[in-house]
């Protein structure tokens, strides 16, 4: 059965942030993911996690101004030094929360950028990043995102992924493959996760449409989880979806659909 991660960034939002640690132990959760701690004390989450006996299996590297709309900024040229005072903060955390991987978010291309300027940049910072989180003994992640929900993000496809992470040539640097994005942007979703499976470190799931929970909408998700065991994916799945009611409500979609 597959290992599933309370994404709490989405999940059990009914409740303040450090609340929701406990609501995900309570409802079976052995692990979580969210988007970012920087926002509280490393060691305010680091209790939270201790007490309710979880792992922390993801977060990302910062992203520039979320609330404003920025999605990332490795692509861009003219943030490269913000980008790396990011990395280092990021390690400062994920020390703290003893957490193996970090997400780096590519973001928004930059409008009037060329297109090969925003790949070097992309690959220089993946370069940077990779070498300094693999010091300190942490995964590197890239996301390919869909451009229905976020326009204009920079990295889009798994094929674009691979052909960066080749040119990067870092050991600790993988795909994080979001399933709902994948299916957005280019289906395939089995054939895919297969073939580059040594290559990915982390999955995420949501259905699609409406990016709500498993068994709400196309995506084979019975046949996904039974196809990832069988092929041997050993990493948690993060749970990044938006419950179509109260989180509580919708859990019911792991006994029906994973077992």
């Amino acid at each position: 059965m597959p290992k599933f991660a309370a994404n709490l960034t989405m999940l059990f939002t009914e409740h303040a942030f450090l609340d929701r640690f406990e609501h995900a132990a309570k409802a079976g959760f052995e692990a979580v993911e969210f988007l970012f701690p920087y926002a509280f004390k490393a060691q305010d989450i680091k209790q939270r996690l201790d007490d309710n006996g979880l792992k922390l299996v993801l977060h990302n590297l910062p992203a520039g101004d979320w609330d404003a709309g920025e999605r990332g900024i490795a692509c861009h040229p003219d943030r490269v030094e913000e980008f790396r005072a990011g990395v280092a903060r990021a390690i400062e955390v994920a020390t703290t929360l003893g957490v193996p991987q970090l997400n780096c978010l590519a973001g928004k291309a930059p409008p009037g950028v060329d297109e090969a300027l925003l790949r070097k940049t992309f690959v220089a910072n993946l370069k940077y990043s990779a070498a300094e989180l693999k010091k300190a003994g942490l995964k590197q992640l890239i996301e390919p995102i869909n451009t229905y929900d976020i326009p204009g993000f920079y990295l889009n496809r798994t094929a674009q992924a691979l052909a960066i992470l080749d040119e990067v040539g870092a050991d600790n640097a993988h795909v994080q493959y979001d399933i709902y994005h994948a299916q957005r942007m280019e289906g395939e979703l089995a054939a895919t996760m297969h073939k580059h499976l040594p290559r990915i470190g982390h999955i995420q799931l949501a259905d699609n449409p409406g990016r709500n929970e498993p068994g709400t909408g196309e995506i084979n998700y019975p046949f996904l989880f039974a196809f990832l065991d069988r092929i041997g994916y050993q990493g948690w799945i993060g749970c990044e979806y938006k419950p179509a009611a109260t989180t509580e409500a919708g859990l019911g979609w792991r006994q029906r659909l994973a077992n």
